[in-house]
């Protein structure tokens, strides 16, 4: 790497995370578009909450990233019967020195796989709203920062529903975006299968293919970077207007509100770093409009009974909603 984190340049960053990406996609096989809306969501400094079936490789990506960046990575299995303080943290009595001590739960961490984390009841849930907005934990009374970089990567099953709480619009829309994770194509499964089963790897950990090529500090320039990234008035002006179609639009029964335009121009500049571009481009907004708007809309009754999507909707407005000339 040249020089340190704090002096990388664009065409330096675009490199490292387009290294970092071949990585990724060399263990997640046939997930592209979850891995580059992944690091996108890193690059924003926001969360991402993914929805699939299980045994598609969502820890496995949660994993493997931190991996590569040497990061910390805590994974919390949300039952119903699991309590606030089992993600954040509490404070215990010591008998022997007679002082109350903090235990530092699973959120102090760089990235933390929240796994089903619809199975939970509401008040745990809410634990996560402070952490993932503010980037502390408040434990009696008292603030701890978490590690930096911060993520959380959320995961909820679309099938199973029984025994689960939906998550509320204010976490919800605390979530960058909403990544669904889908089964590979035939190629890209026979692939998986043929590595994961390959008798060479019978005694390795399948992470061994993945390389520490960086560390936090160098994530954080990336995410500073980013800020630098220019997104002139007219595009801003349509990030805003598509966000704004969405509340008027027939067949939706609640639009986006103001964070989903400023999610959009956040990822709209991570997505132009990993292109290499120090400015950002309409099609930026439309390539991301879906994941970051798809789980802060909420279709009419008659959309659903119809067995239209989200998506659906979504790419109707971006049709319909002109784009400036680049």
């Amino acid at each position: 790497m040249t020089g340190s984190p704090s002096e990388i340049t664009l065409s330096e960053a675009s490199s490292q995370l387009a290294r970092l990406r071949d990585a990724l996609n060399t263990v997640l096989i046939g997930q592209q578009a979850v891995v580059e809306q992944t690091l996108i969501a890193l690059l924003s400094g926001g969360h991402v909450l993914v929805e699939g079936v299980p045994g598609l490789g969502k820890t496995l990506l949660v994993r493997a990233l931190a991996k590569t960046f040497r990061g910390k990575f805590s994974r919390v299995q949300f039952t119903p019967d699991l309590m606030p303080s089992d993600v954040t943290g509490h404070s215990m009595f010591h008998m022997e020195s007679q002082t109350f001590k903090v235990r530092r739960g699973p959120a102090f961490t760089n990235l933390m796989l929240a796994d089903e984390i619809n199975r939970a009841p509401a008040k745990t849930q809410a634990a996560l709203l402070e952490v993932m907005q503010e980037k502390q934990v408040t434990i009696d009374g008292n603030s701890f920062p978490v590690p930096s970089p911060f993520m959380v990567l959320a995961t909820q099953n679309p099938i199973e529903q029984e025994g689960t709480y939906p998550l509320p619009e204010a976490e919800l829309d605390r979530f960058i975006m909403k990544v669904l994770i889908d089964f590979p194509q035939l190629d890209d499964e026979t692939l998986l299968v043929q590595q994961v089963t390959d008798p060479s790897l019978a005694k390795k950990d399948y992470l061994d293919q993945v390389e520490a090529m960086f560390d936090p500090e160098t994530v954080k320039a990336w995410q500073q970077l980013c800020w630098g990234i220019l997104a002139d008035r007219e595009v801003l002006d349509y990030a805003v207007r598509v966000c704004r179609a969405t509340r008027e639009w027939p067949g939706i029964a609640r639009g986006a509100g103001p964070r989903g335009s400023i999610n959009l121009i956040t990822s709209a500049r991570a997505r132009a770093l990993m292109e290499g571009r120090d400015f950002v481009v309409p099609d930026d907004i439309k390539s991301l409009a879906v994941p970051v708007l798809r789980h802060r809309i909420l279709l009419s009754a008659e959309r659903e009974i119809e067995g239209v999507t989200a998506d659906q909707v979504l790419r109707e407005v971006l049709e319909q909603t002109p784009a400036p000339r680049q």
